[in-house]
């Protein structure tokens, strides 16, 4: 090094590097080549590109803004590639403000409007020519005739789409055809409205469909025993992913958005009502907020009876109801678990209609008011469901720090699919948070006892019979999400494994009673839970090729590009364009890949041996002392993650050594294993248990409120947060509380005020934490009256989040990924961890080459 300095610079230069070098070695602790290499582009750059000027002045006084990626002060050997690929990134990205600042998007975006006003207009001008004329004429017909009519338009359609879906192009024509419908896509998904849903689904199902039409007609290896094995078991959990698709689009065409219908204006009409709380083994503080606010639900007293139906026998909780004043019933039996439980305090029970909580759902005061209106206006309807609301984050949420930031895995269910269930009278009953009709309830014969899902048998039975469902989407309790991935794991195992059974032992296609939307959103709920082997399959398939040299696409690589692409690209945009802020792009992914081991085995023997299997009772309230590593629940992924890591290294030393001719299929299984690692990663980082050390869980609110000291000073605040056993307040000024002071706490409910003893815990500023403290029953229930049960409290919850952004998401999965493996090379044993480590540091040394994007301050 010093005699190459020796030999091209002057002294005063030469001596700058020499100490610069030192610099990078000493105190920085560069490599030597890294070292080296900076001083040497260095030196470059001064001799060629006038460093000295004051345009490169202010480019190196912005390093740390233009090149954030890239730390100047501890060079690394490919630096210059780093700079090079974001140079030209911050080249385009200074390109397109330029566009922006000459007019040219601001043309386009005008273009966008017009085109979008003229669809939203399109209907107006559609009755304008005389639609309305034009359907009058046409009901005016004979049924004969409309019913021709319309067979002949049906025939004409699927004719059409047939041919679209069957006919063989050439590679060209087929990237002509997939360019088109992908241009048309992005314009349809930035137009808001039902209208351009219809029109992303219908793209995605043509795209869809000629894929499937391909892939079976196609791209089967019949000449090779293995590969025509590993083709066919791909294709067959591609169908399912298909199938499910199809039918998800069905199921959620049109979301009804029922809104509450009004009550009778005369009180004495109101229905007499029995609220039941099923418990068996839980915690005595899980039940009494429940039971706190349902002694304050608005509604005529001699008109409620509330019900603690105790399977455990416990002492404990036959005295809380007698204090309390409710009534207590406790069997000396326990047969059909929950289910069992309910039927049983049915036969004492003598309302006209039945609300049922679980015994952690804390309803809110104007649960019945909203959802008992529908009751009278359709005499027919059996059940009304709400959504299941949970004010704690499950172990998704919690693990990944998520909460409230990222739809959860209910979110789409209770936010979307009920909605869309609501729309064809398929309403599922979900166990709490709902109502139903007694005279319904006991023409099924109470609830259904077969299957371990009694509560979607039972209105599966409902809808049969003739009853109809009905959903609100606006949350009227709020309860605890799982307190772990193992607990969380266990009650999707009873789930899955009853709609198996329900798929078996009623199965909703076949049978009297059901129209046949109905059926199709029966089906596609219950095939929902056997995506376990087809999403073991899809996170091993490549592996195929890599490892076996098995065909499982037949077909040139560039033909696997030209139909596989679109197909996921159009299903992806078109779920993001209906499910939006319910389902974020590819969380999907992440919770079927945490649940497919553990549902593969129980639904399949479901299938074959649908009595085999009991009720788990689900554990909630539980704590986690410290962080640590779910390894049982883990063991799994790690064997996926080894093997598909097996998989990517065979697959570098075949692109390296491996036929020519192969490489680009080559690269495209790497990519698919790729994508399946980060996949797995974000299993393995849900499996990462956060310490969780509170009893109470809090929860978020701004509502106004007041303290008194003793001295008689009252001040004014905000309460911030709440938990059944403290609060968080925000005062207007410093000064005013002390650590352990003695206070009192005034809440109102309505116009009513109420006062409860707290005691000052810690004190930051204008901010200061409540422990409530020394309340008496009385109190304690006007607490949870206060805050848990108010009417608003959780009326906002689900519509939160933001709406879903596939590329923003997609990098979320990425960095989800990595932190995975972090946790593997923190945690795992020292066999595995070089492994990880390895992994690491090679996606992170690939991922320093991305350019980054510039703020624009």
């Amino acid at each position: 090094m010093r005699l190459i300095l020796d030999l091209f610079l002057m002294t005063p230069a030469r001596q700058a590097l020499a100490d610069r070098y030192r610099q990078y070695r000493q105190y920085n602790e560069a490599s030597p080549l890294g070292a080296a290499l900076g001083c040497f582009w260095l030196a470059m750059a001064w001799l060629f590109l006038k460093l000295e000027s004051p345009r490169w002045q202010q480019i190196r006084s912005q390093q740390i803004t233009l090149f954030p990626h890239i730390d100047a002060q501890r060079p690394r050997p490919l630096d210059i590639i780093r700079y090079a690929i974001q140079s030209l990134w911050l080249i385009v990205f200074s390109m397109r403000r330029s566009a922006k600042r000459y007019g040219l998007g601001t043309r386009f975006k005008g273009l966008h409007n017009r085109y979008h006003d003229w669809l939203k207009s399109l209907p107006d001008k559609v009755q304008e020519h005389g639609a309305e004329e034009s359907e009058e004429a046409f009901n005016r017909l004979g049924q004969g005739v409309r019913r021709i009519i319309l067979g002949v338009m049906c025939v004409f359609s699927t004719i059409l789409a047939l041919l679209c879906i069957s006919q063989p192009f050439d590679l060209s024509s087929q990237f002509v055809f997939v360019l088109l419908l992908w241009g048309i896509a992005m314009v349809v998904r930035r137009i808001p409205g039902r209208f351009s849903s219809l029109m992303m689904i219908v793209l995605s199902l043509t795209v869809s469909c000629r894929y499937i039409w391909w892939r079976y007609t196609s791209t089967l290896n019949w000449d090779d025993p293995v590969s025509l094995i590993c083709g066919l078991l791909l294709l067959a959990a591609e169908t399912y992913a298909w199938v499910v698709l199809v039918l998800g689009y069905f199921q959620t065409i049109w979301p009804l958005n029922r809104q509450p219908a009004p009550m009778p204006e005369d009180v004495k009409s109101w229905p007499t009502i029995d609220i039941m709380v099923p418990t068996y083994n839980e915690d005595m503080s899980v039940v009494k907020p429940t039971i706190y606010a349902a002694l304050g639900i608005d509604w005529p007293k001699e008109k409620l009876n509330i019900w603690l139906l105790d399977d455990g026998g416990r002492e404990e909780f036959r005295e809380f109801a007698e204090t309390v004043g409710i009534k207590y019933v406790a069997r000396t039996t326990h047969e059909h678990a929950k289910a069992g439980n309910i039927n049983n305090a049915l036969k004492q029970a003598t309302g006209e209609f039945v609300a049922i909580f679980d015994c952690d759902h804390v309803p809110t005061r104007s649960f019945l008011q909203l959802t008992l209106g529908w009751f009278f206006k359709d005499k027919k309807l059996g059940m009304m469901q709400t959504p299941h609301h949970f004010f704690s984050p499950d172990p998704f949420e919690r693990n990944l720090g998520r909460f409230r930031r990222t739809p959860n895995e209910g979110t789409l269910f209770y936010g979307l699919l009920q909605d869309g269930n609501d729309m064809w009278d398929a309403t599922f009953f979900c166990g709490s948070c709902a109502v139903l009709r007694r005279t319904a309830l006991d023409e099924v014969g109470g609830i259904a006892v077969e299957t371990v899902t009694e509560d979607a048998h039972t209105s599966l039975r409902l809808h049969r019979r003739g009853w109809t469902s009905a959903y609100i989407r606006i949350p009227q309790a709020a309860g605890l999400a799982t307190e772990s991935l193992s607990a969380h794991i266990g009650q999707r195992i009873r789930w899955a494994r009853g709609m198996v059974q329900i798929f078996r032992l009623d199965n909703p296609l076949f049978g009297k009673g059901l129209k046949l939307a109905q059926r199709i959103c029966y089906a596609n709920a219950m095939l929902h839970f056997l995506s376990g082997i087809p999403r073991l399959i899809f996170l091993t398939a490549p592996l195929a090729f890599l490892l076996m040299h098995a065909y499982i696409i037949f077909a040139p690589a560039l033909a696997i590009a030209l139909y596989v692409i679109p197909h996921i690209v159009h299903s992806s945009l078109t779920n993001s364009k209906i499910q939006g802020k319910y389902r974020h792009s590819f969380w999907s992914e992440i919770y079927e890949t945490v649940l497919a081991w553990y549902i593969a085995r129980p639904t399949t023997v479901a299938l074959f041996n649908p009595h085999k299997g009991k009720f788990n009772v689900t554990a909630k309230g539980g704590l986690v002392e410290h962080q640590h590593v779910d390894w049982v629940i883990t063991r799994p992924y790690l064997i996926l993650v080894l093997l598909n890591f097996a998989g990517l290294i065979l697959g570098i030393w075949r692109m390296s050594f491996g036929p020519e001719d192969e490489i680009w299929t080559v690269a495209m299984s790497m990519v698919w294993v790729f994508y399946n690692m980060i996949i797995l990663g974000g299993a393995v980082a849900v499996s990462v248990e956060t310490k969780q050390v509170r009893q109470s869980h809090r929860v978020e609110i701004a509502m106004p409120a007041a303290i008194a000291r003793k001295d008689g000073h009252i001040f004014p605040c905000t309460l911030r947060d709440y938990s059944d056993g403290g609060v968080g307040i925000e005062l207007r000024s410093g000064n005013v509380l002390h650590d352990g002071e003695n206070i009192t706490l005034m809440l109102k409910r309505g116009q009513q005020e109420y006062s409860f003893p707290a005691k000052v815990t810690r004190v930051f500023g204008q901010k200061a934490g409540l422990r409530m403290d020394n309340m008496s029953v009385a109190q304690h229930i006007e607490f949870i009256q206060c805050t848990f049960a108010r009417a608003d409290t959780w009326a906002l919850w689900q519509d939160s989040f933001a709406e879903d952004k596939p590329v923003e998401s997609l990098v979320d999965i990425l960095k989800l990924g990595f932190r995975g493996y972090q946790s593997l090379a923190d945690y795992a044993p020292p066999i595995l961890r070089s492994v990880f480590v390895g992994f690491n540091t090679l996606v992170a040394w690939t991922v320093s080459f991305i350019p980054r994007g510039v703020s624009r301050a």
